[in-house]
């Protein structure tokens, strides 16, 4: 898979951005960022769009920005030219395709059937979007044209929001989701991009969905471990479960046989999707120590950032 497009991965939303003055771009990318959301694809629909990814791109570099909407080779050469770093149609061109394949920009053409996936593969893609998501069929629709089409991954835009975003996150072939709940066109004219920026941040802590998962104590050995394992266990008639390096009492406190990270222990805290969790929260300025990761079956199940808080290491865990 193209590089961009892993990038898309692991930020999991694309905020779909219309705007009508390019005045408005500079604040809509700061909103963005600052919410967790360091991409746009803005639509080529109006005026002031070549000018507006222009000035996203030249005053947030690292942003992600890409354009939508894209109809014509002509199209394709204006979005490149401002600084997109992909394009998105909403049908399949197989000439608008071929000329962004040829020139190695990364494109994904919009399908909603079997055949439209059955050309993009023709044409080499291994991703698409799917478009109009909810009016044509929804998560359903995806997940019956996945079985066939075993090597395409989709990206749907149409009818995303916070209520459904989940929902076709949780399916391993949804790439991203498209959507603009966070970036209504209402909002920009206003000139209310504070209010863009905590939507965005609602949307990236909908889609991960942080939670407490157990608090670690470190012991020195297996003596005092089971101590305070079974302390907890009387007091708040938690089952103690003992384990090759820790005993825990129930699920929310796991007591160390031996000090581990952490002056005091560990916090453990659970997400929906490790691998978008650790890229939002390295968008943010929190580094991770990558030789504490864990791992099953090729994916990432655990890691610690650097640091403490409180005294406690900080670890991530799939749910």
């Amino acid at each position: 898979m193209n590089e961009v497009l892993q990038k898309i991965q692991k930020i999991g939303i694309v905020p779909v951005v219309v705007l009508d003055d390019a005045k408005d771009a500079e604040p809509l990318a700061k909103a963005l960022c600052e919410g967790g959301l360091p991409c746009a694809e803005v639509t080529f629909r109006t005026a002031a769009a070549e000018e507006s990814i222009k000035i996203m791109t030249d005053k947030y570099p690292d942003m992600l920005v890409g354009a939508g909407t894209v109809l014509t080779t002509e199209q394709v050469d204006r979005a490149v030219n401002a600084g997109a770093k992909f394009i998105v149609s909403p049908g399949l061109n197989p000439k608008v395709v071929k000329y962004c394949i040829d020139k190695g920009i990364p494109v994904t053409p919009g399908t909603s059937n079997p055949s439209d996936v059955e050309q993009a593969i023709e044409l080499g893609l291994d991703v698409v979007k799917f478009f109009p998501a909810e009016a044509a069929g929804g998560l359903n629709m995806i997940k019956s044209m996945a079985g066939p089409y075993v090597n395409m991954k989709f990206m749907p835009t149409g009818g995303i929001n916070a209520k459904n975003l989940r929902e076709y996150l949780d399916f391993p072939k949804i790439l991203a989701c498209g959507g603009s709940w966070m970036v209504k066109g209402d909002l920009v004219k206003a000139g209310e991009f504070d209010k863009i920026r905590d939507l965005t941040r609602e949307a990236v802590q909908t889609m991960l969905g942080f939670e407490l998962k157990h608090v670690g104590i470190n012991c020195k050995d297996e003596t005092e471990a089971d101590g305070v394992a079974e302390a907890f266990s009387k007091l708040l008639g938690f089952e103690k479960k003992p384990g090759n390096s820790s005993i825990f009492s129930g699920t929310a406190v796991e007591v160390m046989k031996a000090p581990g990270l952490g002056a005091n222990g560990h916090i453990a805290i659970g997400t929906n999707y490790l691998d978008r969790a650790v890229n939002y929260l390295e968008s943010q300025g929190y580094e991770f120590d990558m030789s504490t990761a864990k791992y099953k079956n090729d994916k990432m199940t655990a890691v610690y950032l650097k640091g403490e808080i409180g005294g406690f290491a900080v670890h991530l865990v799939q749910k």
